[in-house]
């Protein structure tokens, strides 16, 4: 499911992106503090309109899952975003935190903690 959430967001596919977060969905940003379903669609919308070139990769060998007993899984890796500025590459790795849902059969992102930014 993380290699579809990074597919979702390297293509700026909003829309698939968003459908793989809960309605309740709080995600936690150190730089740009808590959001909700709506502000983080907003922020992703803002985001991929501003740099529209920047592509998330998921450092090698840092993703960690954790199951949570009767609800889903803890994600724990460090991912880097990527894009051009003044013809060059300019990257950032920074360590994140995902709680997922099984929802229905189908796992979504309940939580997220992105910090070290």
């Amino acid at each position: 499911m993380d290699a579809k959430t990074f597919a979702a967001f390297n293509t700026h596919n909003v829309d698939l992106l968003m459908s793989m977060f809960t309605p309740d969905v709080e995600f936690y940003h150190d730089k740009g503090g808590l959001t909700n379903y709506e502000q983080t669609r907003e922020g992703f919308t803002t985001m991929f309109g501003n740099t529209p070139d920047i592509r998330r990769e998921l450092v090698k060998d840092s993703l960690h899952v954790y199951p949570i007993k009767g609800f889903g899984a803890i994600e724990v890796g460090t991912h880097r975003f990527c894009h051009k500025e003044h013809g060059k590459d300019d990257c950032g790795s920074f360590p994140f935190v995902m709680v997922w849902k099984q929802v229905d059969g189908a796992w979504k992102i309940s939580r997220v903690i992105s910090y070290g930014h």
